[in-house]
């Protein structure tokens, strides 16, 4: 992890307790794309030994919010403007990484998509905006 990821995760983990509380990291940047990674804990399982939606959705925001501290800092009070995911398989009982792109950016607001992997297996899709408030 590089410096910036490493003060993106901090900036995020300050701002959004829950992410903290289950180890979301930035991994990498590579502008106009952020790489982040939520490890495994069995709280994240549900009925069917898979990780449940509302875990996969919070990583895919969370992944769409660290893009944006990517892009500028300054869009701290950035918050999400609409969100939409695709479960497309279930995930295994694994870390999970989540690829967030930037797709347009605009001075009041930028459009993100998101691909959550499990191991290799893309298990889901997300695009949503953020509306710039800074």
């Amino acid at each position: 992890m590089n410096l910036q990821a490493q003060q993106i995760t901090t900036l995020i983990s300050q701002s959004v307790p829950l992410s903290d509380m289950q180890g979301f990291f930035v991994d990498s940047i590579n502008l106009p794309e952020v790489c982040c990674v939520l490890p495994f804990k069995s709280s994240q399982i549900r009925h069917g030994n898979t990780i449940s939606g509302p875990i996969l959705m919070a990583m895919a925001d969370a992944a769409m919010y660290a893009l944006m501290l990517a892009v500028d800092e300054k869009n701290l009070a950035s918050v999400t403007r609409d969100f939409q995911i695709h479960f497309l398989s279930r995930p295994a009982a694994q870390d999970l990484t989540a690829m967030a792109y930037l797709v347009k950016d605009s001075t009041k607001h930028a459009l993100m998509r998101v691909e959550i992997l499990s191991g290799k297996k893309l298990v889901a899709h997300a695009t949503g905006s953020y509306a710039k408030l800074g």
